[in-house]
């Protein structure tokens, strides 16, 4: 009778599962979607969509078409992989698209971060953040301390392991922090980090506002974090001392650029989100690529050494030397498109449109995806191979369809600084240590690049 009674159970509960999947297609099939599943009520296939990753794609696409509809992150999705629509979409934000990103990056960055903004008031907020991190800003005020940073930190690693997942993590948000506030390594920056790291997972999870959920966690980080700033606007508009730095700038009487409070969080919190996800994993993976790849290493290395031998020790490296990296600009780039740094970008439809034939409902979501023209032959002859001198033709980076960075009016803003932190990263490293990987270390490639238990490296002084 036991035995009965859980067979009938079980039936019952695959009879509701069955019904509630049923029940969740029907729900969407509209008349002109495209093909597709949508998955479970609420939920949808995110669980898929984030397991699986890039196989979870190929398998959709295989079904249904490089154009198909889904629902992930908690919103109904269209799929683009096509290269050709992709691009379109990228260049053509104001007929009937914005920014799509889901809730729980929205709620935890701030609705005035510049990814969350759009029209006019995307023009001004990005403008104000091309006034803090432009060439001539990066030249006279960020490099110099973006090199005593490097320099102090990336000191005392020789004769021990170290993991540099974590190191390049600390690297990029406690490089930031100076660059915005000047605030060294101390019991602030402690404090920031803790509340940061959670802000971060929070960004790409369910926003189910529940205790235990990486939402709740992500969204009181950032409570704190913006505890911690607002003290600090509050402790530097009671000082008349003038600081040389972005937070500095923002609020400076001579500012062209009249930011409220809150904005100027957001724009902080989007400053420090942005590089930290995306300078300290291409930090990492260049690591990782330059010791399977010897060759490399040694172009490289001998490309920094050159520079060191016009130098006294104690002399930082300015703009012309950034300048003169070539190889190191090819390494960046090459590693940022084979590890896939960013996977895609989301747009959200602000009324009913048509787009590949397909009628898509006015507050859907687009998702650009991007990772699959990162390995296409035709742009990148062998494309699994780690090849940095394919990007010393500099007509490659200003392809269309290479999308590493963004692309439109939404190409990442931060891209030059990105790549002056991680050279100067590469340029200490390399001219300081030579490394082997310990072993035994995986790299997950999706949602996130990432090291599940650390990437660990056994470091010792670099012979002369």
């Amino acid at each position: 009778m036991a035995v009965f009674m859980v067979i009938l159970l079980v039936l019952f509960v695959l009879c509701i599962c069955s019904a509630l999947l049923r029940w969740n297609e029907v729900r969407y099939r509209k008349k002109g979607l495209p093909p597709g599943t949508m998955g479970w009520p609420v939920f949808g296939e995110t669980t898929g969509f984030l397991k699986q990753g890039p196989n979870f794609m190929k398998n959709q696409r295989a079904r249904y078409g490089s154009f198909f509809k889904s629902h992930i992150l908690g919103c109904p999705t269209v799929v683009s992989m096509d290269p050709e629509l992709n691009r379109y979409i990228l260049m053509n934000e104001a007929k009937g698209l914005v920014p799509g990103y889901p809730q729980s990056m929205l709620d935890i960055l701030g609705k005035c971060n510049i990814a969350a903004v759009h029209g006019s008031t995307h023009k001004y907020m990005r403008g104000s953040l091309l006034a803090l991190i432009n060439p001539t800003m990066i030249r006279d005020q960020i490099l110099p301390k973006i090199d005593d940073f490097m320099r102090s930190h990336l000191s005392g690693w020789a004769n021990q392991v170290i993991n540099i997942q974590e190191k390049t993590k600390e690297m990029a948000l406690l490089s930031s922090l100076k660059q915005i506030a000047g605030i060294e390594s101390s019991s602030i920056s402690e404090a920031f980090k803790t509340e940061f790291f959670k802000l971060v997972l929070g960004t790409l999870s369910l926003p189910i506002d529940l205790p235990g959920t990486n939402y709740r966690r992500g969204f009181q980080g950032r409570k704190n974090i913006i505890c911690m700033l607002e003290q600090l606007i509050e402790e530097r508009r009671a000082s008349q001392e003038v600081h040389q730095d972005m937070l500095g700038c923002l609020l400076s009487d001579e500012n062209r650029y009249k930011l409220s409070d809150e904005e100027i969080i957001d724009h902080i919190i989007t400053i420090l989100y942005s590089g930290y996800e995306t300078v300290s994993t291409t930090s990492m993976m260049a690591v990782k690529y330059l010791h399977d790849h010897p060759k490399a290493l040694e172009e490289l290395r001998k490309e920094h050494l050159a520079i060191r031998e016009k130098k006294r020790p104690e002399d930082p490296i300015d703009w012309n030397d950034l300048k003169s990296m070539r190889f190191t600009r090819a390494v960046i780039f090459e590693t940022s498109r084979l590890a896939t740094i960013v996977n895609g970008v989301l747009r959200k439809t602000t009324q009913d449109m048509e787009l590949n034939g397909y009628l898509i409902p006015k507050g859907w979501r687009i998702y650009v995806y991007t990772r699959e023209i990162n390995y296409d032959p035709f742009l990148y002859p062998d494309p699994l191979t780690f090849n940095p001198w394919r990007w010393l033709d500099k007509s490659l980076e200003s392809h269309n369809y290479c999308l590493i960075f963004g692309g439109g009016t939404r190409q990442c803003p931060g891209k030059e600084l990105g790549i002056a932190e991680i050279s100067t990263f590469l340029h200490y490293f390399v001219t300081r240590y030579r490394w082997e990987e310990v072993g035994g270390d995986k790299l997950t490639k999706f949602p996130r690049v990432e090291a599940p238990n650390g990437l660990h490296l056994r470091v010792s002084h670099l012979a002369n």
